[in-house]
C-alpha cells in the first residue's frame, strides 16, 4: 500500500547536514557513478558557489559547464523575474514574441545559411532532433560519430554518444558508426613525429564505408570535445571531416553545447576554420544555466523536413519563459562583446595552466581554446600514462582549498581536468584559481 500521510502535513526541509545527507541517501536516485561534492550549496553569485558553512568555492565549471554569464547574472534574474510574471509556458502550437526574436537573434550572429532555428530544453533533446531531422532530410539511417563522443543520454543522441559506458542498456538505435577522435596528444596516425591527422581521417573513413549499408545520414562532432577530453579539432580537420560528409551525401551536425556562444573567443567554435555546419546544436551556455536549447538550419532542410512531415512537438518546444532569457544572454554577449572577453581571459588563463605545466611532471598536456581549456595529468611524461588517481586527490584538495574543478570521469578520459569559468570572470579570480590548483598539486605530490 502506499503512504497514507497527509504530504500538506509532512512536508518539511533538513535542518542539520547529517539530517540532509541522510535524506539525500535515503531519496535520491544516484544519476552518475561518481559521488555528489560533498558540501550543501546555499546560494551562488557570479563566479562563486557558497555552502551551508558559508565558505566560497570558485566555480571554475560555470555549473553544469552552462553559467556563462556567472551564477545570478543581474540582467538574467531581472529578465525571469519580469517574464515569469507574464508569460511562462504556452501550448507547443502558439508563438510569443521571445521565441521569434531569440530566433531571429541567433540568426544574426550566425553565417547566412543558417536561418531557421527550433527552441527546445536540453542539449541531448537538440542533437536528437538534429539527428532526426538529418535522417528525414537524407532518407539514410547512419549516424557516425566520434569514439569520444558525448550528445546527451536520450535515444538516438546517446547512440550517438561514445565517451561514457554503453554496457547494460540494451540495443541502441541501428546505424550508429564509430571513428577515432583525432587527438594530437596521443596520436593514432604519426609522420615524422607528428600527428598525422589526415590519413587517421582517411582510414576512419575507409572503415565508415565498409561498415555503412549506403545509408549513411549524418556527421555529428563537437568542434572542441569538451567531456571528452578538451580535445581540440586539429586545424584543417573539420574542413576535411566537411568535405567527408559531401563527398557521401551526408550531413555535417555541429554540437556547440559547450562551446557556443563566446566561450571559445568567437561567437560559435566552428568560425576558427570558416566552415559551416548544416545543423547547429546550442543548449548549455544559451540559457547561461536555465535549461534553454536550440537547433539551427537551412531553409532548404528546414522546408524539406517539413514537406516530409518533421514532427518534434515537445512539451517545452517555445517556452516563452526561457527564449525571454535566450534573448537577454545574446544581447548581453552582444553589447559587451564577451567573444573578445573570453579570448582576451583566456590567454591569461592558458598562461597559467603552461606556467603550472612548466614547474609540474604530472601536467602533461595544455590544451583548449579561450576560457574552455583543460590539462591531462600523467604519471610519466614519457609513457604519458593517465594519472587516474592523483587526478581524483587533486580534485578533492581543490575543492578543500575553495576551488570546484571538474575532472573528467569517463573512460579513456579521467585524468583530464575541464576548466571553464564565468566569462564574466575576473583576471583576479583566475588567477586565484590558478593558484589553488597549483597549491594542490603541490600538496598531492607531497603526500606521495
Amino acid at each position: 500500500m502506499g503512504r497514507t500521510t497527509d504530504p500538506r502535513t509532512t512536508v518539511r526541509t533538513a535542518e542539520s547536514a547529517d539530517e540532509f545527507w541522510a535524506t539525500a541517501r535515503r531519496h535520491l536516485i544516484r544519476y552518475a557513478r561518481n559521488d555528489f561534492v560533498p558540501a550543501i550549496i546555499e546560494r551562488a553569485a557570479g563566479s562563486e558557489v557558497f555552502d551551508s558553512e558559508g565558505r566560497a568555492i570558485l566555480d571554475f565549471t560555470s555549473g553544469q559547464m552552462s553559467a556563462l554569464l556567472g551564477h545570478c547574472h543581474p540582467a538574467i534574474v531581472e529578465c525571469v523575474n519580469r517574464s515569469v510574471s507574464r508569460l511562462d509556458h504556452l501550448f507547443s502550437w502558439m508563438l510569443s514574441r521571445p521565441v521569434v526574436d531569440l530566433a531571429a537573434a541567433l540568426a544574426d550572429t550566425l553565417p547566412p545559411g543558417l536561418d531557421r532555428v527550433m527552441l527546445l530544453s536540453t542539449g541531448g533533446e537538440s542533437n536528437e532532433a538534429a539527428i532526426r531531422m538529418a535522417k528525414l532530410h537524407t532518407g539514410g539511417h547512419e549516424v557516425v560519430s566520434f569514439d569520444q563522443s558525448y550528445h546527451g543520454v536520450t535515444h538516438a543522441a546517446g547512440a550517438a554518444t561514445y565517451g561514457i559506458s554503453r554496457r547494460g542498456y540494451g540495443p541502441v538505435t541501428p546505424g550508429n558508426l564509430v571513428i577515432p577522435t583525432p587527438n594530437s596528444y596521443r596520436p593514432l596516425f604519426e609522420r615524422d613525429g607528428r600527428h598525422d591527422w589526415r590519413a587517421e581521417l582517411d582510414h576512419a573513413f575507409a572503415m565508415v564505408d565498409r561498415q555503412s549499408v549506403g545509408s549513411l545520414a549524418a556527421f555529428i562532432a563537437e568542434p572542441i570535445l569538451s567531456t571528452g577530453g578538451v580535445i581540440e579539432l586539429p586545424p584543417g580537420y573539420l574542413t576535411a571531416l566537411k568535405r567527408k560528409c559531401e563527398e557521401r551525401g551526408m550531413l555535417l551536425i555541429l554540437d556547440e553545447a559547450q562551446t557556443g556562444l563566446c566561450r571559445t573567443g568567437d561567437w560559435y567554435a566552428f568560425q576558427n576554420e570558416g566552415v559551416v555546419p548544416d545543423i547547429l546544436t546550442l543548449s548549455k551556455t544559451l540559457g547561461a544555466g536555465l535549461p534553454l536549447a536550440a537547433v539551427v538550419t537551412s531553409d532548404e532542410i528546414e522546408a524539406t523536413c517539413h514537406d516530409r512531415g518533421f514532427y518534434f512537438g515537445t512539451t517545452h518546444v517555445s517556452d516563452p519563459l526561457a527564449a525571454a532569457v535566450g534573448l537577454t544572454v545574446v544581447t548581453v554577449l552582444a553589447e559587451n562583446a564577451f567573444d573578445r572577453t573570453a579570448r582576451r581571459l583566456g590567454d591569461r588563463l592558458r598562461r597559467g595552466l603552461l606556467e603550472l605545466q612548466s614547474r609540474h611532471e604530472h601536467v602533461g598536456d595544455v590544451r583548449g581554446r579561450g576560457l574552455l581549456q583543460g590539462i591531462e595529468l600523467v604519471t610519466d611524461r614519457e609513457t604519458k600514462v593517465p594519472a587516474h588517481d592523483f587526478g581524483g586527490e587533486v580534485t578533492r584538495t581543490c575543492f578543500e582549498l575553495g576551488l570546484h574543478l571538474n575532472i573528467v570521469q569517463f573512460p579513456g578520459s579521467s585524468s583530464i581536468f575541464r576548466m571553464a569559468p564565468p566569462l564574466t570572470t575576473s583576471e583576479d579570480e583566475l588567477d586565484r584559481g590558478l593558484g589553488i590548483l597549483d597549491q594542490a598539486l603541490t600538496t598531492v605530490v607531497g603526500r606521495g
